[in-house]
């Protein structure tokens, strides 16, 4: 047992039990480190936080820009509209300036014949009957056409 006690006071023995404690905490800290530690390290949380004000900064950049270019095609779209309804009215412009075309719209819209001529209506019964049920307003005084159509208003409004 003086063997025993002699070695376990030796300092060969004591640094060595010393590095072993030393060795048992530091691992036990580690441990408990790694554990405790968290993923996201001050750098990400910095690059995250760049990352997202990036983003922000652009967002309404972007969302302008995206708006003014389908402005801009909506634009476009109107012009080359706007230029086939020219090309339209050159077109019925030149029509128009040709006698022979003039005279047969002439004809045709206001009923003209030349002397000598004898010109014909012909007239659509549904358009005639319809026509003699409004001759019934015409037939009244104004001032009764006026109040009926209030009338007609304030019951669609109900």
């Amino acid at each position: 047992m003086a063997v025993k006690d002699r070695d376990r006071f030796s300092t060969a023995t004591r640094i060595k039990l010393l590095g072993e404690q030393t060795a048992a905490r530091v691992y036990r800290s580690q441990t408990k480190r790694q554990a405790r530690r968290s993923r996201l390290t001050g750098r990400a949380a910095l690059l995250a936080l760049v990352l997202c004000t990036l983003i922000v900064a652009l967002a309404y950049p972007m969302r302008q820009y995206v708006s003014q270019r389908a402005e801009i095609a909506d634009l476009e779209r109107e012009k080359r509209q706007a230029g086939e309804r020219v090309e339209q009215l050159r077109d019925l412009k030149a029509r128009w300036q040709d006698d022979a075309y003039a005279e047969q719209q002439i004809r045709e819209r206001l009923h003209y014949v030349l002397p000598g001529e004898t010109g014909f209506v012909v007239i659509d019964p549904e358009a005639a009957r319809q026509s003699r049920t409004d001759l019934g307003a015409a037939d009244r005084p104004w001032y009764s056409n006026v109040w009926d159509g209030v009338d007609k208003s304030d019951a669609s409004d109900q």
